[in-house]
């Protein structure tokens, strides 16, 4: 017969709650914020994390048609964002019966099951995914599973900004140094301005600044052209979590700073200039661990105003990237000091609707631009994969362009081109080359790029392609 302490031991792990095979009780794997009073939901998608209701917001998107460039296609995309610290089992269920499904990026390799009108994969970590059903992907889902908050901010802190759960309209905020805003979870912050004003939502405008939270900040109550979501004018500040939606221009725009790191944020909007990330003049940037989808360029750095800083060391990682119109990597189009030192590496671009190529130097003004790496990057659907242009542009100001020089495109794979439109590198003349171009085990359409797939003028040398 058994002694007294094993019967107890026994006794215990009964009564002891079933874990999962990661050790972590269902409570303490997922974290679900509740919907903000009177913020729209959407009608065409629910979504559960191990068991858990998530609210499901939606937000105004625009695409270029694919049959035609020029005419835009407008949608609905929805999106659920929820807290995770091991594996989830997500659930995904529709309007109307699913017939297929795609879980992007592909490089993540999930698998869904269909049952009926329903959709159930697991999320491993931390990511930011997008759920298309029966065909629709411009009224798609994004899943964003955020890492667990560990360091809840101090709410009798005096340098704290605080917005909790729930809507809040507020008018333009500046945010000074050593402050921290934090938008909790929940919380659904507009920005709101008079007609004809302008301003960002947020200005972060010093040092020692921090941005934190998991709820939204919205731009749809400030008109097109009249302001950004945040914008950035200092050093040593952070960005972190936070979704942004409907900027009225740049939504995130970053001028003059350095030591500016953003991670783990999420852009959404549907404005023509409504860019993702600008990084103008500035130094010692990180952007990474981020999703972009807006009607315009998604992260691109330039250096616009004269006599201003370079821009330089410039790190871009890990980006999920939805391209609508433009460029989801780029540098330029506004070269008027010079850029160098930028690398865009480890990034998924899941889908591609622009009219012109995904990575790429645009260059119209004097300043040079050199030392540009983009590296081991997915490309799950691709019209035209690069290109480097040197001339006079539409945003051209400087009498005379400058020089690009010294660009990598290595370790980049790309499904066949929509249109059948090649590589090209334009050089605007003998005084102003293009020059130092390499194409290092570069795949399109599952073959190796060849010489013959890169187009240049005579004012471009030393093109290189391998191996």
């Amino acid at each position: 017969m058994p002694g007294k302490s094993l019967i107890k031991l026994v006794a215990i792990l009964c009564l002891a709650p079933m874990l999962p095979a990661s050790g972590v009780p269902a409570e303490e794997r997922v974290r679900v914020y509740p919907a903000a009073k009177g913020e729209p939901i959407s009608t065409m998608f629910s979504v559960t994390a191990d068991g858990k209701d998530v609210p499901v917001y939606v937000a105004k998107v625009k695409s270029v048609a694919s049959d035609n460039p020029i005419t835009e296609l407008a949608g609905v995309a929805s999106f659920a964002s929820f807290d995770m610290n091991a594996g989830v089992d997500v659930t995904v269920t529709y309007k109307e019966k699913v017939k297929s499904v795609t879980v992007l990026p592909l490089s993540r390799g999930i698998g869904a099951k269909i049952t009926g009108n329903a959709v159930r994969f697991t999320v491993a970590k931390p990511d930011q995914l997008t759920v298309e059903i029966n065909g629709d992907w411009n009224n798609s889902l994004h899943v964003f599973a955020d890492p667990f908050e560990t360091d809840a901010p101090n709410l009798k802190d005096p340098n704290l900004i605080y917005f909790g759960p729930g809507v809040h309209v507020i008018a333009p905020m500046k945010v000074g140094s050593g402050k921290t805003l934090y938008v909790a979870g929940g919380a659904v912050v507009y920005g709101q301005l008079p007609p004809g004003k302008s301003a960002p939502i947020f200005q972060l405008e010093g040092d020692n600044i921090k941005v934190r939270g998991h709820g939204i900040v919205d731009g749809s109550m400030i008109e097109w052209h009249h302001g950004n979501i945040f914008h950035v004018h200092g050093s040593n500040i952070s960005i972190e979590g936070v979704v942004m939606r409907d900027s009225p221009g740049f939504t995130l725009r970053i001028d003059d700073s350095s030591a500016v790191k953003v991670g783990n944020v999420k852009l959404i909007g549907d404005r023509l200039n409504g860019d993702g990330v600008d990084i103008i003049n500035s130094q010692h940037v990180d952007v990474s661990d981020s999703f972009v989808r807006v009607y315009d360029d998604l992260v691109v750095v330039k250096t616009s105003a004269k006599g201003m800083p370079a821009s330089r060391d410039i790190q871009v990682s890990h980006m999920v990237l939805w391209n609508e119109r433009a460029h989801p990597l780029s540098v330029g189009a506004e070269i008027r000091e010079d850029i160098e030192e930028v690398r865009f590496s480890d990034c998924d671009v899941v889908r591609d609707k622009g009219h012109d190529w995904q990575l790429g130097v645009l260059s119209g003004d004097s300043g040079i631009v050199k030392h540009i790496v983009f590296e081991d990057i997915r490309m799950d659907e691709d019209r035209r994969p690069f290109g480097i242009f040197l001339g006079k542009t539409h945003w051209t100001k400087d009498p005379d362009v400058g020089q690009v020089e010294d660009i990598v495109f290595r370790n980049i794979t790309s499904p066949k081109p929509e249109w059948d439109r090649p590589t090209q590198l334009i050089g605007e003349d003998a005084q102003h080359l293009v020059k130092g171009v390499v194409f290092d085990h570069v795949v399109l359409g599952g073959k190796p790029m060849k010489a013959g797939d890169v187009e240049q003028n005579a004012f471009v040398e030393d093109v290189v392609v391998k191996p």
